[in-house]
């Protein structure tokens, strides 16, 4: 349910981010949708960008399920990946993308799992590469109206009493990039209270 959920999300907003966001994705040859779920944020990148190769990382059974449901139209330039961002590897790529999975976490899985993003990164395309996440970032400006913040402060009630995580302020997502060994960071409006938060070594 957590997956199909996740999918239902990723195939409209998926569009809005890649009509608004294109030069975030320019000069992109590879990109890791990690905790990518059923690959369908994946499968709008590589549609609007033929160029870049997209690769789905989530669990075990949650790729194997994905990939025989799009196999007979899977793109040259999408592929399949099995393995556990929290223990195993994250792949190379000159972009490692999170949509909604940051936010499921508390501080120190956050943490590892941006440490080995920099690591990742620190290996592919010269070290230029980023990291681009999606989610939301509790007060910013573009979103800090008293309806959004009523709305953003519901959200993450939610998203404590379900799951480990919580909505963080900018001040708190840049705390998590210095610790993790990242320089720079930029906050782009995308759609509602999702925004494209890039991050740089």
């Amino acid at each position: 349910m957590f997956d199909e959920a996740m999918g239902g999300d990723s195939w409209m907003f998926s569009r809005a981010l890649v009509a608004k966001c294109r030069e975030a994705f320019e000069g992109l040859s590879s990109l890791v949708d990690v905790g990518g779920s059923t690959g369908d944020t994946a499968k709008v990148i590589a549609e609007a960008f033929p160029g870049i190769h997209c690769t789905v990382f989530d669990l075990p059974h949650v790729v194997a399920a994905a990939a025989a449901s799009t196999e007979e139209t899977l793109g040259s330039n999408l592929s399949y990946v099995a393995g556990d961002m929290l223990t195993d590897d994250i792949p190379q790529a000159d972009a490692l993308f999170f949509k909604w999975v940051l936010i499921d976490w508390p501080d120190e899985p956050c943490l590892k799992v941006l440490k080995q993003c920099k690591k990742a990164l620190s290996n592919s395309n010269g070290g230029k590469g980023k990291v681009m996440i999606v989610d939301h970032v509790m007060g910013h400006e573009s979103c800090s109206d008293k309806s959004s913040m009523g709305t953003s402060l519901l959200f993450d009630l939610g998203v404590m009493a379900c799951l480990e995580g919580y909505v963080r302020t900018e001040e708190q997502w840049a705390k998590l990039f210095s610790d993790a060994g990242f320089s720079d960071y930029t906050i782009t409006p995308v759609a509602g209270l999702r925004l494209l938060i890039q991050v740089y070594p």
